[in-house]
Parts: C-alpha cells; sequence; structure tokens
C-alpha cells in the first residue's frame, strides 16, 4: 500500500499561496498538512481560520488540520465549518482527550491526536480505538526545517504494535524532518502518512519530490 503524502503548508511561500497550492492540487499529494500555532504551546505562531478558509476554497485535496494550541476543543465547530477533514490535537493540550475526539467525530471531521518526542506511546492506551489517525512528532513541534529525532523510529513500531493488539484501525502519521534519507525508515517501520514540508517546498521540482515520497 503506497503511503498518503500530506505536504505542509507551514514551508509554502506565503507571497503566492495560491501557485503552490495549485501545485499541491496537480500532484500526487493525498492530503495537505495545515499547522496551526497559537505561540503559547509552542514558541511560534502560525496562522488561523482566515487562511484555512481561503485554503479550503483552492485546495482540492482534504485538509489535514494540526492544532498545536492550548483548549483545542474550543475551535472543533469553526474548523469543522472552515472545511477540515481532519481535527489532529496535541494529547499534552487535552485535559479530557476522550471527550474532545467525540465532539470532532460529531462535527462531521476524522479525530486525530499527536504526541509530542517526550510523550510516550502507552498513554494512548485506553484512546487507540477512538482515533482515526496518530501523529508521532519526529522534531519538537513549533518550527519547520528541523533534524529528525532518531528515537522515532522505535517509537513508531511500539506504536504499530499497539494497534495490532487493540485491533484499533488508527492510522500513523510523522511529522518532522521526513526526507529522502528518513522516508524509507519510516515507512519501512510502519507509518501510513508522511508529512513533508520543507523537502517539498523547498525543491526544485515539488512534483517531482512528491512522486519520490508517493512510490516509496
Amino acid at each position: 500500500m503506497k503511503p498518503i503524502i500530506s505536504p505542509s503548508l507551514l514551508s509554502a511561500n506565503f507571497i503566492d499561496l495560491r501557485s503552490d497550492i495549485e501545485m499541491i492540487n496537480k500532484s500526487e499529494a493525498d492530503w495537505l498538512h495545515l499547522d496551526v500555532m497559537d505561540g503559547v504551546f509552542v514558541p511560534n505562531i502560525s496562522f488561523g481560520f482566515p487562511v484555512i478558509e481561503a485554503v479550503s476554497k483552492v485546495c482540492t485535496k482534504p485538509l489535514d488540520v494540526h492544532f498545536m494550541i492550548v483548549h483545542p476543543e474550543q475551535y472543533i465547530e469553526q474548523t469543522a465549518k472552515a472545511g477540515a477533514m481532519m481535527m489532529n490535537v496535541h494529547y499534552e493540550a487535552c485535559t479530557h482527550l476522550h471527550r474532545t475526539i467525540q465532539q470532532i467525530h460529531a462535527a462531521g471531521m476524522k479525530a486525530g491526536v499527536t504526541l509530542n518526542p517526550s510523550t510516550p506511546v502507552c498513554v494512548l492506551e485506553d484512546i487507540i480505538c477512538d482515533v482515526d489517525m496518530v501523529l508521532l512528532m519526529s522534531v519538537n513541534p513549533g518550527f519547520g526545517g528541523q533534524q529528525f529525532i532518531e528515537n522515532t523510529i522505535g517509537k513508531l513500531a511500539r506504536l504499530r504494535q499497539l494497534i495490532k493488539s487493540s485491533g484499533s484501525k488508527a492510522l500513523i502519521e510523522i511529522d518532522g524532518g521526513v526526507q529522502a534519507e528518513t522516508a524509507p525508515r519510516l515507512i519501512e517501520a510502519g507509518a501510513d502518512i508522511l508529512v513533508s514540508g520543507s523537502y517539498v517546498f523547498k525543491s526544485k521540482d515539488p512534483l517531482a519530490t512528491i512522486h519520490g515520497l508517493k512510490t516509496l
């Protein structure tokens, strides 16, 4: 089965965003990954609902929206109305994660949960059968272009085992440092979805780069 490729909008050219989205539309990318940062949960600020709503009007690929914010549960209905296919929230940001997952599903979206690099897979034991996707951060969240954290490979294997033993249908997404050297190793270790930002948008031929990831 071919991996799902979700290029990260954070690395796009915001001066000419329409051109980059049109490139994504023409490409073999499956989803478009949008990182929403608040400067509180992570040490950076990215973009919010005006950008998500504008992108949803021109992007033909499903929107994979990753909230790196405090209190993401306050924005579930707004996220659905903005056109998101997937609403992904951090385990570390949700006091009542099960309730949040239920509310995301009730709003008509798929529900994802993200783990920071230092958060162990075992915390998902009681929620793994309720989520559609788990995102493992392979860099510390907040900035693009960081170096891949090697522990992610072993962590991915542990998550794959948890999913198998529980009977969960959750997909595994990896975000951070995904490029030519790390991508094949991640697929071999059990990743279903690859998020790639700088490697795609900064390449000389983004369409070819996406094709290369898609055909791993």
